[in-house]
């Protein structure tokens, strides 16, 4: 892990535009001439390196951003793709297929839990959700049939630290692959490096970090990401998840500051974690010392980073956290809004946002509360300020005394 820096590695990589520009030029084309119908024939079959045919196949701006990502998850190469769930559920349906079976986290975004748990099943593929935090558990819920271990770094919303070390020792003893969604900590872990076969992440978050754009990306080995390109049975050359040029430029630009602002992220969180705790209100970040995986994600991030922007308290009750949520947007502290990474802190009640998808008896079980708030601490210049006013929501809605 000490030398590999995946920050580093993005700001090595050079990509001069069409006229020398210091941005590489955007491809604003759906499809590319030949001069031969030969190399067209060639290039559809795969065997024309440098060749462009459609833009569904890839652009040249796609290639610049796959290898970008790649660059900083350290895999051979990567797929960028229109959403995250259009990184997820290609990869898992190149994975599996008819009678076979995933273990997956019991934590993870809605929309992946919802693909899961209603939609696989329609094409003969069982998930068992599991607490990904026990080892043993994840094991035991292995069958034949299984093909697939999936997680997150950091769950969503209740931010449960999975052993990527240790699910990558299970895989690799049951040939499975892991596959791990790392959206919550960009650059803080590197899952790959970790034993990880293949990473993911919704680029809508962090990674563009301004809530203009959605994109995803799959990064992963040379082999699997062909596998995934394949015009006869690549899942996501024939589902069709393709990225546009313009949106690709645009991640790229923001990709390259990431390293300034997840350290401000982490910052910030951390800062007011350790604030509300001592207050005594219920709050959970990874690092905080009470946090179950304190010591095992300590060991996992690269402490440059820091231990991620994301944090959730518990109010109590739904209406208190509507009204703290209300407020706080009132105070232009926030707003009340899904996704993460913005500069602005955004908050949401995930059991009636994010989450909604999971069945309530399901919720209850994994400890999602009705009363929890799911933050995305923002880049705040001065946080104590932010916390002081923030305190002062909590005092005069009687959620502090």
């Amino acid at each position: 892990m000490k030398n590999f820096n995946p920050a580093d590695n993005i700001q090595d990589l050079q990509y001069f535009g069409e006229f020398g520009g210091v941005n590489p030029s955007i491809s604003d084309s759906s499809t590319y001439t030949f001069l031969s119908a030969k190399t067209m024939f060639d290039t559809f079959e795969g065997n024309m390196e440098g060749c462009y045919l459609y833009s569904r196949h890839s652009s040249p701006s796609n290639l610049y951003l796959d290898k970008a990502l790649a660059a900083m998850e350290g895999t051979e190469s990567a797929n960028v793709s229109a959403s995250g769930m259009g990184a997820i559920t290609p990869t898992l349906l190149q994975l599996c297929g008819t009678g076979d079976h995933i273990v997956s986290s019991r934590t993870i975004y809605g929309g992946t839990y919802a693909f899961l748990k209603n939609f696989t099943p329609r094409l003969g593929i069982k998930t068992t959700f599991v607490d990904i935090t026990k080892l043993d558990v994840v094991e035991a819920a292995i069958t034949q049939e299984t093909k697939v271990l999936y997680c997150e770094t950091v769950s969503n919303p209740l931010l449960e630290v999975a052993d990527i070390a240790g699910l990558a020792k299970i895989a690799k003893r049951h040939n499975l692959k892991l596959v791990v969604d790392n959206t919550f900590s960009p650059l803080s872990v590197s899952p790959a490096k970790l034993g990880a076969d293949i990473v993911i992440h919704s680029l809508t978050k962090y990674i563009n970090g301004s809530s203009d754009t959605v994109g995803g990306v799959t990064c992963g080995s040379q082999e699997f990401i062909d596998s995934l390109k394949n015009v006869n049975s690549g899942a996501s050359m024939l589902l069709g998840p393709t990225m546009d040029s313009l949106r690709s430029a645009s991640v790229m630009k923001n990709l390259r500051t990431l390293h300034l602002r997840m350290k401000q992220h982490s910052h910030n969180a951390l800062y007011l974690a350790e604030r509300f705790e001592k207050v005594g209100l219920k709050t959970v970040y990874p690092g905080l010392k009470s946090h179950p995986s304190h010591k095992l994600y300590a060991t996992m991030i690269d402490p440059e980073y820091g231990f991620g922007g994301m944090m959730t308290l518990d109010v109590g009750t739904l209406e208190k956290a509507n009204a703290l949520m209300e407020l706080m947007q009132e105070k232009n502290l926030g707003y009340l809004a899904v996704s993460l990474g913005f500069y602005k802190t955004l908050f949401s009640a995930p059991g009636t946002s994010t989450s909604s998808e999971i069945p309530m008896q399901e919720q209850i079980e994994m400890g999602l509360t009705d009363g929890l708030i799911r933050f995305s601490i923002g880049l705040d210049n001065d946080i104590e300020r932010t916390y002081q006013m923030m305190m002062k929501c909590m005092i005069k809605l009687k959620i502090l005394t």
